[in-house]
């Protein structure tokens, strides 16, 4: 029989729309994919030749549990020249990709029935890692007015004896709001309770500069990895960052549940974060001009946008005027525009009539798909 814990995963609404939208490709249909949160870039060529030379050279072994020196120490290096933030080599676990970093980070911290604080709306996979291992998720309200980021005061409602800890995403999926210093420094006065700081986004801001929670607070967990700013989401290369008491504990789970991430893949991680830096500006520049027309145009066809967002691929567009149900609207638009986008509701309650745009995509096709969707909803009376 199947356990009661694997029928509580949640599903990702979002890949429901991604079946049906796949349906009507193989049957013909020109779909335009504004629902997928990946980069529609290829991997850097600096990347993508280290590691055919790590392959070429026999670098296809098992490395060391915690990761290759030389990439914890490349990743530590990165956090003191953008952060200013000093980590050492035997606080960094390489994993293979940040869903693993996120799972083992579970299991490293909750007692059966310890509680994790979270946002509502959030990213949609976390509540199925919190509860896999035990916890309970609390979430707490947040508003559109704020880009959807913590009041403080609605997290001291939430807290109990059994808060081991509290969920940060910046920038964030779904909205791509960027938290700011006060934002992190609100966070971090929580001091009983570890702060898990989901960080794969950060490089990913075009407006002002992302912080790591670690220039902040020493009770921090930080996940990151290289999907999403070196487009390299099929590799499946991530790490965690964790305090210092952590680290045998992390080793031992690492290499009983996983041995050790891609040997290889490792490598070009290496290169990702020392050579890739000119392709990091360019995609960054094209996906600014892509976030910038999204914006604009997503407010004139009859969207609304309290807070712009500055960071991620993301636009977390209000159609609560308009929409009451944004699983039902998200296949409406597939059915009759061909365009795939996703369901507000897939990130939580707080997230119902609203849906996220991601311009992870040419702006040729950015700008198709809105077309489209003005047109279905001057046929409503909207715009």
């Amino acid at each position: 029989m199947i356990s009661n814990r694997a029928k509580d995963v949640k599903p990702f609404l979002v890949m429901d729309v991604m079946a049906r939208a796949e349906e009507l490709e193989k049957s013909g249909e020109d779909i335009i994919h504004l629902e997928v949160g990946e980069p529609d870039f290829d991997t850097p060529e600096v990347i993508r030749e280290a590691a055919i030379n790590a392959i070429r050279s026999g670098k296809t072994h098992y490395t060391h549990a915690m990761g290759l020196l030389e990439l914890r120490e490349a990743i530590c290096e990165h956090y003191y020249n953008r952060y200013k933030v000093s980590i050492t080599p035997d606080r960094v676990l390489v994993t293979s990709g940040t869903s693993p970093a996120m799972l083992l980070m579970m299991i490293a911290i909750i007692e059966k029935g310890d509680e994790i604080i979270l946002s509502n709306p959030h990213y949609a996979c976390y509540p199925n890692f919190i509860e896999a291992v035990g916890g309970k998720t609390v979430y707490v309200k947040t508003f559109p007015e704020d880009g959807f980021l913590y009041r403080p005061e609605e997290i001291e409602k939430a807290l109990s004896k059994r808060t081991k800890g509290i969920v940060i995403n910046s920038p964030s999926n779904p909205t791509g709001i960027v938290m700011t210093d006060k934002n992190l420094q609100d966070i971090a006065s929580f001091e009983n309770q570890f702060i898990l700081s989901d960080e794969i986004y950060h490089g990913l801001v075009y407006s002002g500069k992302e912080k790591s929670i670690m220039e902040f607070t020493e009770k921090a967990f930080v996940i990151n990895g290289f999907s999403k700013l070196y487009a390299m989401t099929g590799w499946r290369l991530g790490y965690l960052i964790f305090p210092k008491e952590f680290s045998t504990v992390m080793q031992r789970i690492h290499q009983n549940f996983m041995i050790s991430a891609n040997s290889f893949v490792q490598i070009a991680g290496i290169a990702a974060l020392r050579e890739a830096g000119p392709d990091i500006k360019r995609m960054k520049e094209i996906y600014n001009e892509r976030r910038l027309y999204m914006i604009k145009k997503l407010k004139e066809i009859g969207f609304k946008i309290a807070v712009e967002p500055t960071g991620a691929f993301y636009v977390f567009a209000d159609a609560r005027d308009f929409c009451r149900d944004s699983y039902k609207e998200a296949f409406n638009i597939l059915e009759n525009v061909k365009v795939g986008v996703t369901p507000g509701v897939d990130f939580g309650s707080g997230g119902e009539g609203f849906i996220r745009f991601s311009y992870a995509n040419s702006m040729e096709n950015i700008r198709e798909g809105l077309d489209r969707i003005e047109r279905y909803l001057k046929k409503r009376g909207i715009c």
